[in-house]
């Protein structure tokens, strides 16, 4: 109970140094006139792909499955969510594309690796080639074009507006996600069997569950998270599909992953300082005055330069599961 309460003490004293920062980032860009409750907007936009994505690799790793593939599934996902929403002329079924898409690359990502046996990195890779191929042949066959679809207005599933900002009902999807799998992780026998997966899958065996069937249910949830993650960044934040459009952020919200130690609630917290980290670039390039100062090309390193910092930080300092990207053969 001692080593339980010390572990949230200096969980929760991180969160309050990690708060204090971004309250000390909102002042100065107050001083400095680039409006911080327009980089909390831009903020939560670009945390909220990364979230999804980070809590269900949290999840698929907790099992013992190790998905670097989420760069694929998100622009895959951001992709077909378009065509979906066009082809039933709905935004919303353009976001249940998305999910749908992310689910069946779970699917075949776990039976790949755990039925098939496959290398999980090896697999991982071959979603993200995949999918660099796959969508500029969509583009051709669907509009076209050679990599640009710009959403039509009413496909576009806008965010509502609060008394201080606008808030997409996707980022508190987002939110309840993570609260819902720390709380499922931590607090149910589900979880319980989900860490057994991935520390102890020969005692889960002897049990009677299917370790198995449990990494392959939580490869589909984290598929399906991520794609929800894909479809929400061209039908709702950017407007359109480009065929760059995951710009590195599946491999964000992997160091999201890392630096959380597979706890839900820190891969939400580390997605939210990235989502800021863009957010505060995005200002800094539309804010005169600044913008011609700061070179464009730097500004733009932002996200990429705090995703460094962060895992040098954490790097070595977090333990994963025994079984981590190892298929497990019953003896």
């Amino acid at each position: 109970m001692k080593v339980k309460l010390e572990k949230r003490t200096v969980v929760a004293l991180k969160v309050s140094v990690i708060l204090a920062i971004l309250l000390a980032i909102f002042y100065l860009a107050e001083l400095f006139g680039l409006g911080p409750l327009s980089i909390l907007e831009a903020g939560l936009l670009a945390m909220t792909p990364l979230a999804l994505a980070a809590v269900g690799e949290v999840l698929n790793e907790k099992t013992g499955l190790v998905n670097i593939g989420l760069e694929g599934i998100l622009l895959m996902s951001a992709v077909l969510g378009v065509v979906g929403a066009e082809f039933v002329w709905n935004g919303y079924f353009g976001l249940l594309t998305g999910v749908i898409v992310g689910a069946i690359v779970g699917l075949v990502f776990g039976l790949l690796s755990v039925y098939g046996k496959a290398d999980q990195v090896i697999a991982g890779i071959g979603i993200n080639v995949f999918a660099l191929g796959f969508v500029p042949y969509l583009f051709i066959v669907s509009w076209r074009s050679p990599g640009i679809r710009v959403l039509p207005s009413d496909l576009y599933v806008a965010p509502f507006q609060t008394p201080l900002i606008r808030v997409h009902i996707v980022t508190i999807i987002a939110v309840v996600v993570a609260l819902l799998a720390y709380y499922m992780v931590n607090r149910t026998p589900l979880g319980l069997r989900i860490r057994a997966a991935g520390e102890k899958p020969d005692a889960l065996d002897v049990a009677g569950v299917s370790v198995n069937r449990t990494r392959l249910m939580m490869a589909i949830v984290g598929g399906a998270l991520c794609g929800l993650g894909g479809a929400f960044m061209s039908l709702g934040w950017f407007g359109s599909a480009v065929k760059e459009i995951s710009a590195g952020r599946g491999f964000i919200a992997l160091a999201c992953v890392v630096f959380s130690g597979l706890d839900p609630l820190l891969a939400l917290l580390a997605a939210l300082i990235f989502g800021f980290a863009e957010g505060f670039s995005v200002s800094i390039q539309i804010t005169p005055g600044v913008k011609e100062v700061i070179p464009f090309y730097f500004i733009q390193m932002i996200p990429y330069i705090t995703t460094l910092v962060l895992i040098t930080v954490a790097i070595g300092k977090r333990r994963f599961p025994k079984e981590s990207g190892k298929p497990y053969r019953r003896e």
